[in-house]
């Protein structure tokens, strides 16, 4: 399997690459829009400021790119500020546009947890991957069965670290959440083929490689 993994300049590329060439991909590393234009399957990934990584795809030109090949039913993975940038905006310093491609926004995560005590921001941890409560895509009973997530099981954990959360605008785009502070926040979200992971998979040892493992196979169907 081909993938390609964007380079905008604020990317975790080797420990991506790594991942993805362990379970056998061919990975192609590039921020160029005429190779991206070629791909036939997508991996964002990133780290840092949301209007940050937004500045670094528009110095590219690569906004109407990813936009036009998501369009066109290319699948793409977006991973920590990648899966954020998914969205249609974001808070972070200031209101900045996203990509657009999964309905929603990013907000901060609150300084203060369910119960009104201070909590740590950035939500820097290990957590499970929950069922979300209502609304998920259709799936057999109360797990991630039929979804990319369907190689895990709810209650395994994965590597968290970010400060701000997304919120899809309608439920059926909630693909999986975790709890920090008593709240339940968005881990893993999908419309069509664009999937977003909040925690980086390639951090979170066999279940993250189980994940990135899944979001290839859905790439050669």
């Amino acid at each position: 399997m081909n993938i390609t993994v964007i380079d905008y300049g604020l990317s975790n590329l080797l420990s991506v690459e790594r991942a993805l060439t362990h379970l056998g991909a061919q990975v192609t590393i590039t921020g160029e829009a005429d190779q991206i234009r070629q791909a036939t399957a997508l991996v964002l990934p990133g780290v840092g400021a949301f209007h940050d990584g937004m500045d670094g795809l528009d110095r590219l030109g690569l906004i109407p790119v990813l936009q036009e090949k998501c369009a066109g039913g290319t699948p793409l993975l977006g991973i920590c500020l990648g899966m954020q940038m998914l969205f249609e905006e974001s808070e972070e310093f200031g209101l900045h546009k996203g990509l657009g491609l999964i309905p929603g926004r990013v907000v901060r995560i609150p300084d203060l947890d369910a119960e009104g005590n201070p909590q740590r921001v950035p939500h820097t941890s290990w957590d499970p991957l929950l069922v979300p409560e209502e609304g998920a895509l259709a799936r057999p009973g109360q797990d991630f069965a039929g979804t990319v997530l369907g190689s895990v099981q709810p209650g395994q954990e994965c590597y968290f670290v970010h400060s701000y959360e997304a919120k899809p605008a309608e439920a059926q785009y909630r693909l999986a959440d975790t709890v920090y502070g008593g709240r339940r926040v968005c881990a893993a979200a999908q419309k069509d083929r664009v999937i977003g992971f909040q925690f980086h998979p390639e951090k979170s040892g066999p279940v993250g490689l189980a994940l990135l493992k899944s979001f290839l196979e859905l790439c050669e169907g």
